[in-house]
Parts: structure tokens; C-alpha cells; sequence
């Protein structure tokens, strides 16, 4: 598997950075863009994150661990999901950092997403991670 395969994605939201950092932690407010997925962590280092929901008409659990979490600024996590038929192993395990930068009333969110197993595993993820972020911003913009 080859590591430098990066998905990237980023999005400026009009809302300022507390705001888009607080969409970014509640369940609630996550499942409203993020592809209906209900989301479980306390977002504290060394932490569980789960996903689940429904993707393309199949049930799925993602799990991961919270790897680093600098509020308002950062949020690290590992991210696994069994439908990749992939072994559950740690090799086969996501990292996602995805960082704020606030500037007055709008906030840039970068995301990257490494380890992807393909160039083509690693444009599909780039697709789902840009379509989530525009989301976000809908969400946030509403």
C-alpha cells in the first residue's frame, strides 16, 4: 500500500471558526452533513470514534481512535470501515487531519485523508471528502 497517496479536500465557510469547530463535534450536527452517518466520540486523544449509517443502500460501523484534537484548529483521527473488504489491521487504517484556520467571518477546512490503498481508492475519497465539506458549508451557511 503505498502511503503518499493523499485524498485532499478544502472549503471556505462564512461562519467563524468556533462555529464550523462546533458542527464539526456534535453528532447532531454531523449527521446533518455528513452523508446521515451518527457519529460517537468524546473527541478527547486516545478516544474511540465510531460511524454508522447507510452507505449505497448497505449498513456500515467505521471505527477509528481521536489521534489529536487542538480545539478550534485540528481534529486527527484513524478511520477504518470494514466494506473496504480490506483486514482489519493497522495498516489498512485511515488517518484524517482536518484543520480551521479562521480569518474574521470565514473559515478555511482543509482535510486529508492518508494511506489509501489506490489512486483510484484515493479519487474516490477525494470525492466523497469535497462532497461532505460542500455539505458542511451548506450546513453552516444556511
Amino acid at each position: 500500500m503505498e502511503s503518499n497517496l493523499i485524498a485532499r479536500a478544502t472549503v471556505r465557510i462564512n461562519a467563524p471558526g468556533e462555529e464550523v469547530w462546533n458542527a464539526l463535534t456534535d453528532p447532531k450536527a454531523i449527521r446533518q452533513y455528513m452523508f446521515g452517518a451518527q457519529v460517537r466520540s468524546e473527541w478527547k486523544e486516545g478516544s474511540p470514534i465510531t460511524w454508522t449509517g447507510e452507505w449505497q443502500g448497505k449498513p456500515y460501523e467505521d471505527k477509528g481512535v481521536v489521534l489529536r484534537v487542538k480545539p478550534r484548529k485540528e481534529i486527527k483521527y484513524s478511520h477504518f470501515s470494514p466494506t473496504s473488504g480490506l483486514p482489519d489491521k493497522p495498516e489498512n487504517y485511515h488517518t484524517v487531519t482536518i484543520e480551521l484556520v479562521s480569518s474574521g467571518p470565514h473559515t478555511d477546512v482543509s482535510l486529508a485523508q492518508e494511506n489509501n490503498e489506490s489512486e483510484e481508492a484515493r479519487k474516490s475519497s477525494q470525492r466523497n471528502w469535497e462532497e461532505m465539506l460542500n455539505s458542511l458549508k451548506k450546513y453552516m451557511e444556511h
